[in-house]
Order: structure tokens, then C-alpha cells, then sequence
């Protein structure tokens, strides 16, 4: 497997306008000890990336919008040849905003929606208004031509909705809709027990494959959930035919699981280089070390490649090198982050 960085998300900020019950970095508007960079640094963290590989970079947060240079970031990876995207919640966005955004040559906009209704999606995101935030946001891109997608998270309070959600989400213009299911760090570790058991877990992928294997016009993606490439693999062969998956240039292709320091990782708004969003252990600092350095030599991001080393079911499973388990999960339940998956069902060799 080729170990080249194709997608990378960036805590520009930590601080953020909503409170969501799930959130990784447990923002809020006033974060102490973990101060914005400089648009310097900024530039000079561009720089070392694109030096080296040509990934992805997601502007993220806390929300990105708060930060009054978050086009001048963006301009300046566009003028290097990056693709741009943004991760915004939408309770920001305006038509200024969205000039900005076209101006600063941002490729996709990612917006996230947990419910197919208000009140299912405000109680989600911890803030009335939300999900009108979310719908205004749309409106102004459709407006202004701007290409967007749409994240959804579940537990056991929403997981109802994923149907409706999906059907809203065909029905708004989106480019894509990507299903996550909930790793508990951050604030999300106060809803350990809204998390999804294990058999519904996989009733929800065969409900996504099935609706994959319909689905010809919106991109559609499980996320946080490798065991999704090994139903793909076994209802396939089941059903003795495997449909064409559709990929999106602006992610990593969808060809495996768990891209968690592989393909992917997460910069965060102190220069920590971690796995992924969901994955709270660093393998380096941008600020102390080179991101070549990182990405190559670390110990954390060399043991996440050695598919050999998993341990338990994953390491003993036929399907470990096209799912792998996800390694943050394994890591926010046990400890261990080359343990099991431990919301995965499959027994080896079964």
C-alpha cells in the first residue's frame, strides 16, 4: 500500500459558535491554552506540505469562520496548486461569505446535518437554530454555485434518521453525503452510552449498501466505519456481483477502512500531526519537527501500517488489510489503538 498523505483536516481554530454533543476537540467560543496560530505559520505549514505531497486540506475547526483570515489561508494553498475545502457548521455563512469563498479558489464545502428535522438536529448540535443555520447555508451555495457535502453523525438518538436524512440530503443540491458513526473522544465521551451496539451498527452498513448499490447521482460514503469494506466484499460475493463504487476527487477514493495515519491525518490548532479527527494521541509537532519527518518516521504512525501487528479479532481477521478496524475507536474504548475494533460484530474465518 502506498503511504503517501491524501487528505489532511486542520484545526485552524478550537473555538466555535455551537456546542455539539459529539465534538472531538469539545469547542466552545473561548478556549483557554490553545491559542490560534499566526497567518505566518499558516503559510509556512503550506509551504512544508506542499513541499513534500499534494493532499487534501480541509480547513476546519471549532469553526473555521471565526477566524477573520480564513481566506487568506485559503488563497495561499490555492496559489501553491492545494485543493481547499472548508468544514463549516453553516450558522456563519452569508453572501459575503460566500464571495469569499469562490474568491479564495475553496474546492468543497462540507456541512453537517444530524437530523431530517430541526428539532432532531438542534438537540444533536446543542443550539436552537442550527438546523436553520444548516438549510440558509445551503440556499446561499446553491445560490452562488459553490459544491458541497454533507456529514451526518449517529447514535442511538438519531439513528432513526438516516433514511430521511439521506432523502433531504438528495432533495438539497449536495454532492455527496457521508455517514459517520460516532468515536467517543473529546465531548463525545460524555455519550458513551448513546453509542450504536454493535449488531445495529451493521444493520445500518447493509442498509447503506443497499442503498449504494441504487444510488446513481450523489456520492455517498460510510465514515468511521471500516467493517463497512468487508460487508461490501461478503454481500458481494453472497450476491455473486459487485457494483461499480463512485468516488469524489476531493477524498481519498474509498477503496479501504481505516485510513487513520495512512492516507489521512489531522493537524490540530497547537501543530499536534494526529491519525485522524478522532484519534487524540500525537505522532508529532509541526512546530518541533518536519511534517516529512512525521508522516515518514513516527513510531504511532509506523505501527498503524503494520496491518501485521493488529491484535486480537482484527489481527486474526481475512479482512484486516481492507478494513482494519478503526483504530481510534479501538484506541477511546481500550487503550490500545492496535486492539480490536471493539463495535465490530465479525467473528474470523466466519
Amino acid at each position: 500500500m502506498d503511504f503517501t498523505p491524501k487528505w489532511i483536516a486542520w484545526e485552524i481554530t478550537r473555538r466555535c459558535n455551537l456546542r455539539c454533543v459529539h465534538c472531538r476537540s469539545s469547542s466552545q467560543m473561548e478556549i483557554e491554552g490553545h491559542p490560534d496560530f499566526s497567518l505566518a505559520e499558516a503559510k509556512r505549514v503550506l509551504d512544508e506540505i506542499h513541499a513534500y505531497a499534494n493532499p487534501v486540506m480541509v480547513l476546519s475547526g471549532g469553526e473555521p469562520l471565526l477566524r477573520a483570515d480564513v481566506f487568506d489561508i485559503a488563497a495561499y494553498g490555492t496559489g501553491l496548486g492545494l485543493r481547499m475545502c472548508l468544514a463549516t457548521n453553516g450558522a456563519l455563512v452569508t453572501d459575503a461569505i460566500c464571495r469569499r469563498i469562490k474568491e479564495s479558489g475553496i474546492k468543497m464545502v462540507s456541512l453537517s446535518l444530524d437530523g431530517s428535522t430541526a428539532a432532531v438536529h438542534d438537540d444533536f448540535r446543542n443550539q436552537p437554530g442550527a438546523f436553520d443555520g444548516v438549510m440558509n447555508a445551503i440556499r446561499l451555495f446553491n445560490e452562488h454555485s459553490i459544491e458541497f457535502l454533507i456529514n451526518s453523525s449517529f447514535t442511538k438518538r438519531n439513528k432513526e434518521e438516516a433514511p430521511k436524512i439521506y432523502s433531504l440530503v438528495k432533495s438539497l443540491g449536495a454532492t455527496a453525503w457521508y455517514l459517520f458513526m460516532i468515536v467517543p473522544t473529546g465531548r463525545g465521551e460524555d455519550i458513551m452510552a448513546e453509542l450504536i451496539p454493535a449488531e445495529e451498527y451493521e444493520d445500518i452498513l447493509n442498509w447503506h449498501y443497499d442503498m449504494e448499490k441504487e444510488e446513481h447521482d450523489l456520492l455517498v460514503r460510510p465514515t468511521c466505519a471500516p467493517q463497512y469494506y468487508r460487508i461490501v466484499l461478503q454481500r458481494a460475493k453472497d450476491e455473486g456481483e459487485r457494483f461499480k463504487r463512485r468516488s469524489l476527487k476531493f477524498s481519498t477514493g474509498g477503496s479501504k477502512g481505516c485510513l487513520a495515519g495512512q492516507l489521512i491525518c489531522l493537524i490540530d490548532v497547537d501543530g499536534n500531526i494526529l491519525p485522524c479527527s478522532y484519534f487524540p494521541k500525537a505522532a508529532g509537532n509541526i512546530r518541533t519537527q518536519s511534517f516529512k519527518d512525521i508522516w515518514e518516521h513516527s513510531k504511532l504512525f509506523l505501527d498503524l501500517r503494520n496491518f501485521a501487528g493488529y491484535k486480537d479479532n482484527c489481527g486474526r481477521c481475512e479482512y484486516v488489510n481492507v478494513c482494519g478496524g478503526c483504530r481510534a475507536r479501538a484506541y477511546a474504548m481500550t487503550g490500545d489503538y492496535m486492539g480490536t475494533e471493539p463495535f465490530c460484530s465479525y467473528q474470523p474465518g466466519h
